[in-house]
């Protein structure tokens, strides 16, 4: 029997409107449209960047309401020092991220999405 190898993960983000994730990670972040189900006002839909594919599912307002939490995701970057410097221009750090070095042995920067998800993008130091 031959072992299985895993080779990637596709996050699934809670969002309120898909298409305005899809525009804030296309317009903001620099993702590209991967698909969408059919229609102007998709439930799912996936944005993708370099090797980085990112899902983005509808949820209720309700859903929201009712204590969902949001989900936090940790993506390794090469450059993650050129990345922070691209996203200065985007409007998408508020007033505490700032690029640094951690005790945890890495250089890194978190955002949050415009549905409360948290982005980290780091490389090892």
């Amino acid at each position: 029997m031959s072992k299985a190898f895993l080779k990637q993960i596709h996050p699934v983000l809670p969002v309120r409107h898909v298409m305005d994730a899809v525009n804030y990670y296309v317009n903001k972040l620099g993702f590209k449209l991967a698909f969408k189900d059919a229609g102007d006002n998709p439930n799912y839909a996936g944005v993708i960047r370099d090797g980085i594919e990112i899902h983005l599912q509808w949820h209720d307002e309700n859903d929201w309401t009712e204590g969902m939490d949001s989900a936090l995701l940790r993506i390794y970057v090469d450059e993650v020092d050129a990345l922070f410097e691209e996203y200065k221009t985007t409007d998408v750090f508020h007033q505490n991220t700032n690029l640094r070095d951690t005790a945890w042995g890495t250089r890194e920067f978190g955002i949050y999405d415009e549905n409360k998800n948290g982005l980290v993008f780091y490389r090892d130091l």
